[in-house]
C-alpha cells in the first residue's frame, strides 16, 4: 500500500471545533498540539470536560473559537525547549490531505509560535509519509 504524503506544513480542519488552520507537521513530537487559552475544567454528567479558548493572530492564522472537549487524560509533555508541564489531552477529529480520523491533542499556549497546531507522529503513524521540503501550496514565503 502506498502511504499518502504530507509536507511539513498542511491546511487541516478540526470539524468538532469550526477550526481551519495551517498545521506543522513535527515528528519529532510524539503528542499533537493545539494553541488554547483560558483553560477551564469543568464537570459534565461526572466526566471531566474544558472548555477553552483558540485565540490565535498572526500572518498564518486568525482564530477565534471558544471550545469545549471531554478529557481523556491530563500528561506530562516535554516541549521543544526541554520544559515539562501537565497538559490536558482531548481527543478530536483531524482532517488532513482528505481524510479524516480521531487524534489526541494536548491544550497548550502555542503564541510564540508560528503555527496554531503541530501534527505529531502519533497523529500520522502508519497512515502517512512526510516529505519535508513539501509544504502546503501558497505558504511557500510563511
Amino acid at each position: 500500500m502506498i502511504k499518502p504524503v504530507l509536507g511539513y506544513i498542511e491546511q487541516v480542519s478540526l470539524p468538532d471545533f469550526g477550526i481551519q488552520c495551517l498545521a506543522k507537521v513535527d515528528t519529532g513530537a510524539c503528542t499533537s498540539s493545539l494553541h488554547a487559552e483560558r483553560i477551564e475544567p469543568f464537570k459534565r454528567d461526572g466526566k471531566s470536560w474544558v472548555r477553552f479558548h483558540v485565540l490565535f493572530d498572526n500572518d498564518t492564522a486568525t482564530l477565534d473559537q471558544i471550545c469545549e472537549a471531554e478529557v481523556v487524560d491530563r500528561r506530562v509533555i516535554a516541549s521543544s525547549n526541554g520544559q515539562r508541564s501537565h497538559r490536558y489531552i482531548i481527543k478530536t477529529q483531524l482532517f488532513a490531505a482528505g481524510k479524516t480520523w480521531t487524534i489526541e491533542l494536548s491544550l497548550s499556549h502555542r503564541g510564540s509560535m508560528k503555527y496554531p497546531m503541530l501534527i505529531g507522529r502519533r497523529a500520522i503513524s502508519g497512515r502517512f509519509l512526510v516529505d519535508v521540503e513539501r509544504q502546503y501550496p501558497g505558504t511557500d514565503s510563511l
